[in-house]
């Protein structure tokens, strides 16, 4: 038998994009979260080296959009990278406002570092390399905090509920309970899809879920060729891959394997 819940607002995820649009969707009405295992389980939780946004004297969004459209070799977003430059600062400000430790200087100014392809150190980073996971720490304890949001746990999203070209809710498994969530606006949140790969930095989480709901009801997906690869790992048996933070070359650092000798 099919149980059936009823939400103002349903998000599907639990990384930095699903808990902040829950936070923000709590001001108008309850919220209920869904996530396939933990609050923690996320790609979120796996970032490292930090966030670019021009925060820093002598830096503008100006030039931090000339630097990620010369990155990109033309292939860019040019909206995309718009609201990533203007919108990044008060983004970051707005973490550490939810409570994000975010590394500081000792006059309280960010303590920013460089990573490759960016002309001036505006990469905010947290207990070194733990950004994601501290990100990740403050959201989530604000969301466990409001009392207008709810987390289901251990979730797994299997459709959109879809009339015509609307969405009215999803299909899920609610600790083996088959369950149908009707809501008013549902966002899926569901992160990337490395985990198809033999190789990935991605968390095991990271299964593309929210690519195939999307389009089993028709949604058309975009450059879906682009999947992101963290080009420095450490070569191990592990599921993930042991991740070597950008922030490392970012520094200055020479990366070496078995077939450079240390002079290279």
């Amino acid at each position: 038998m099919t149980e059936r819940v009823r939400t103002r607002f349903l998000v599907v995820g639990s990384g930095v994009a699903g808990l902040h649009t829950a936070l923000r969707a709590s001001a108008e009405g309850e919220v209920l979260v869904l996530t396939k295992r933990s609050l923690f389980d996320s790609a979120t939780a796996y970032a490292q080296g930090g966030i670019a946004a021009a925060l820093g004297a002598g830096d503008s969004p100006a030039l931090h959009r000339r630097d990620t459209l010369a990155a990109g070799a033309a292939l860019c977003d040019a909206e995309a990278v718009e609201v990533l430059v203007k919108e990044g600062p008060a983004r970051v400000r707005e973490l550490q406002t939810a409570g994000a430790h975010f590394d500081l200087e000792p006059g309280g100014d960010f303590k920013l570092g460089r990573e490759a392809a960016h002309s001036r150190r505006r990469i905010v980073h947290a207990h070194g390399d733990q950004t994601g996971a501290e990100v990740a720490r403050a959201l989530i304890e604000r969301v466990s905090a409001n009392p207008k949001i709810q987390v289901l746990e251990k979730t797994r999203v299997l459709d959109l509920v879809t009339v015509g070209r609307c969405v009215y809710g999803v299909r899920a498994t609610v600790a083996g309970t088959p369950t149908e969530i009707i809501a008013d606006a549902t966002v899926l949140a569901t992160g990337g899809c490395g985990q198809v790969y033999r190789y990935t930095t991605n968390p095991q989480v990271a299964t593309g879920d929210g690519y195939a709901i999307a389009h089993r009801a028709g949604v058309r997906l975009a450059d879906m060729e682009f999947v992101q690869f963290h080009p420095t790992a450490l070569e191990t048996p592990e599921n993930p891959l042991a991740l070597i933070s950008e922030a490392v070359r970012g520094e200055g650092a020479v990366l070496l394997n078995d077939a450079k000798s240390d002079s290279c």
